[in-house]
């Protein structure tokens, strides 16, 4: 199993020291509040160096304490075992790889690959566009780290283009429309990529779910990719940079680059029309779950491997069917970590070699 054990220290309000996590399937059952979905973000923040709840590091500390650990061990394989050491110390995180320091979290990339299926995931379906940009980026940077850098690189020459467009310093812009179009267009072929693959996956099980055929995403770029006569451009460096010469006057009076891949929209349509305008809460929930499904899905078929899925609540937001479905499409997976309230059905879920923790004010108890 990849996570064996996990060690707290001053972490949220998790009482216990170390908790046991060498099972297939772990459930942590609890009302509202006790800290099931704490446990969770433990082993996100093991796999990523950051919390799926808060990017504050300040925030994750036991109240009254100003400081926080986390040890886990886990096996990336059989003969692979390894130790992430996590500590946060006057207001400093440092994250250690079998005791080795590392100095920047993109070497966590692809040691523990979790996925994460919380309540906030709505936000990907009913959200501003940079929450689906976030969730394509996101897909990519689960296994590919110079997607990282591409995106680093593409801000950080946007940040710089942006603050010359507020100053009306344009001398150097032609240098910076050219960087700015070599790595746009690197993020905007890997995501185009990304959607096409996530579309040989999403709809189906779409569909299965609640027998509605032909809902898809689509990936609109903002930078050009017709003519005046409606026929397609292949995206090149040259015409991007054709794009940003024409767009320039319009960028100088807004004072800001107003196209790239930071405006590009990913939506869903259905019959050609756009499908969560007119869609219900229910269906939009199940859309950002299926995101997530989908999303583990496409993580095995890029890797070849499985990863550890994490739940946190997630289960409760359907009916007692689509409940069933879900649960009988989710992808393969190394380990699964759910929370559930006391009065959800999880023993229908539940395997011969399930382990079931109680969570009760911080603390667990078989």
């Amino acid at each position: 199993m990849p996570f064996l054990y996990q060690t707290f220290y001053n972490f949220r309000n998790i009482k216990n020291d170390t908790i046991d996590l060498s099972h297939r399937e772990v459930y942590f059952v609890g009302e509202n509040g006790q800290g099931k979905s704490n446990i969770l973000e433990s082993l996100y923040y093991s796999a990523y160096g950051i919390s799926f709840r808060t990017h504050i590091d300040s925030q994750i500390t036991k109240n009254g304490q100003k400081d926080f650990s986390l040890n886990s061990l886990y096996n990336k394989q059989e003969s692979d075992t390894q130790k992430i050491s996590i500590i946060y110390e006057n207001n400093k995180k440092r994250i250690e790889k079998n005791g080795k320091k590392i100095q920047d979290r993109k070497e966590l990339i692809n040691t523990i690959p979790c996925i994460v299926f919380c309540h906030d995931d709505l936000r990907f379906a009913v959200g501003e566009p940079e929450c689906r940009r976030f969730f394509l980026d996101q897909s990519l940077t689960l296994y590919d780290s110079t997607y990282i850098d591409d995106l680093r690189n593409y801000k950080k020459i946007l940040k710089n283009r942006n603050q010359i467009l507020k100053t009306h310093e344009y001398e150097i812009i032609d240098v910076l429309d050219n960087q700015l179009a070599i790595y746009g267009l690197k993020i905007q072929e890997k995501r185009k990529k990304a959607v096409f693959q996530f579309n040989q996956i999403f709809g189906k099980i779409f569909e299965e779910i609640t027998g509605i055929e032909g809902l898809k995403i689509s990936y609109d770029s903002s930078w050009k990719e017709k003519d005046e006569n409606g026929n397609r451009i292949f995206p090149t460096v040259e015409t991007i940079l054709n794009h940003l010469y024409e767009r320039r006057e319009n960028d100088k009076l807004m004072e800001t680059t107003m196209s790239g891949p930071h405006r590009d929209r990913i939506n869903f349509i259905l019959n050609n029309k756009m499908f969560i305008p007119t869609a219900s809460t229910g269906q939009c929930r199940l859309v950002a779950l299926l995101l997530r499904v989908a999303q583990a899905v496409y993580y095995t078929k890029t890797t070849g491997q499985k990863p550890v899925l994490l739940m946190d609540d997630v289960l409760l937001e359907l009916d007692p069917e689509k409940r069933r479905k879900l649960t009988s499409l989710l992808p393969e997976y190394d380990q699964l970590f759910c929370t559930f309230l006391p009065g959800e059905p999880y023993e229908k879920y539940m395997n011969d070699t399930t382990k079931v923790y109680k969570i009760k004010n911080g603390e667990w108890y078989e």
